[in-house]
C-alpha cells in the first residue's frame, strides 16, 4: 500500500499526553459522506417509514375507534315490529312516549315510514314498492352524557306496552368495534418492533464495518490510551446523525404517504367505496397525536441507532483490552 492510500494513523508517540488530541481539531474518523453511510441512511429511511406508517395507521383506526364508540353509546334504538291486529303508528307513539319519560333518555325521535325504507335500500335496492310489506319502524334514542339511563328497565317497560318492540343498546357492537380497534393497535405495536430490532441488526452490522475500515485508528487510539467512552461516542455521533437524517427522511415520507391516502379517500366521499373507508377510519386524518407519534418514532430510530452503533464499539473494544 502506498503512503497516499494508507489511513491517517494518529502518531502514537505525539498524543501519549492527550491521546484524544488524535481526532482534535474538528477531525473525524468517518468520512462526511461515503457509499456505506448513505446505504444505511437509505435502510433507515426505509425502516422507519414502515414503521411510522404502521404506526400512523394505528393511530387513524384508534381515533376512529373512540369516535365510533362514543357515537354509539350516546345512543340506542328501539325496534318496533309490525303485527298483525296492531296499528304500528300507535305503538311507536307509545314506545317514543315511554322513551321520553325514562330518566337518562334525552330526545327519542321516530323514523318515518320512509325513512325507514330508505334504510333497506342498500340491501333492496332502490325503486321497490315497500307499502304491502311489514317494514319494522325505528326509534332513535339519544342518551343524556351527564347520566346513566337504566336501559333495562326501559326495555321492560316498552316491552310490556308494546310486545312487539326491542331495545338495542349497541353493546356488542362497541364491544367488536373496540375489539377490532385493539387487534389493529396490537398488530402495528409489533410491527414496530420488528422494525425497530432489524434496524438495530443493520446499525449493528454497520458499525462492525466501520471499525473494521478504521481498525487501525481505532486500535492505536485505544493503545496510547484514549478512553473507550470517547471512541464510542464519536461513533454515537456519527450514527446519531445517520439516524437523524434517516429517520428524518422515513418519517416525512410516512406523513406525505398517508396524506396522499387521506386525500385519495376524500376524493371518493360521496361513493359506497369511500363512506366505508370512512366509516372505517374516520377522516383518515393523523391529528396531533398522530404526528407526534411519528415524530417521537424518528427519535426512537436515531436514538437506537446512536445506542446500538456505541455498545458495538465498546464490545469490540473490550476484546481488544
Amino acid at each position: 500500500m502506498s503512503s497516499t492510500d494508507a489511513p491517517a494513523i494518529p502518531d502514537a508517540d505525539a498524543d501519549a499526553a492527550d491521546p484524544q488530541g488524535a481526532l482534535g481539531g474538528g477531525a473525524a474518523l468517518f468520512p462526511a459522506r461515503s457509499i456505506a453511510g448513505r446505504a444505511l441512511v437509505t435502510v433507515i429511511a426505509i425502516m422507519t417509514f414502515l414503521a411510522a406508517i404502521a404506526a400512523g395507521g394505528a393511530q387513524i383506526v384508534a381515533a376512529a375507534s373512540e369516535q365510533w364508540t362514543s357515537s354509539v353509546a350516546s345512543e340506542a334504538t328501539i325496534q318496533v315490529k309490525a303485527r298483525a291486529g296492531r296499528d304500528i303508528d300507535a305503538d311507536v307513539a307509545r314506545a317514543v312516549a315511554i322513551a321520553r319519560a325514562a330518566p337518562g333518555v334525552s330526545d327519542a325521535r321516530p323514523y318515518s315510514r320512509q325513512e325507514s325504507e330508505a334504510l333497506l335500500e342498500p340491501w333492496l335496492g332502490s325503486g321497490l314498492e315497500l307499502g304491502e310489506l311489514p317494514v319494522p319502524r325505528m326509534i332513535v334514542l339519544s342518551l343524556a352524557s351527564n347520566g346513566r339511563a337504566d336501559l333495562s328497565a326501559l326495555a321492560r317497560d316498552v316491552n310490556a306496552a308494546v310486545p312487539s318492540a326491542t331495545l338495542d343498546d349497541h353493546r356488542l357492537w362497541v364491544s367488536r368495534l373496540a375489539t377490532m380497534a385493539n387487534a389493529v393497535v396490537v398488530v402495528a405495536v409489533l410491527l414496530v418492533l420488528l422494525v425497530l430490532a432489524a434496524t438495530a441488526l443493520a446499525v449493528a452490522f454497520a458499525t462492525r464495518g466501520a471499525v473494521a475500515a478504521n481498525r487501525d485508528i481505532v486500535e492505536v487510539l485505544h493503545f496510547v490510551g484514549a478512553e473507550d467512552s470517547y471512541i464510542g461516542r464519536e461513533f454515537g455521533r456519527h450514527f446519531l446523525r445517520l439516524g437523524l437524517e434517516g429517520g428524518g427522511l422515513g418519517a416525512a415520507a410516512a406523513v406525505v404517504c398517508l396524506w396522499i391516502a387521506g386525500f385519495i379517500a376524500a376524493r371518493f366521499q360521496a361513493t359506497p367505496g369511500g363512506d366505508q373507508i370512512e366509516a372505517l377510519f374516520g377522516g383518515f386524518a393523523l391529528g396531533l397525536r398522530g404526528f407526534l407519534i411519528i415524530a417521537l418514532l424518528a427519535l426512537v430510530v436515531a436514538g437506537l441507532t446512536a445506542h446500538i452503533s456505541r455498545r458495538t464499539v465498546f464490545r469490540h473494544l473490550t476484546g481488544l483490552a
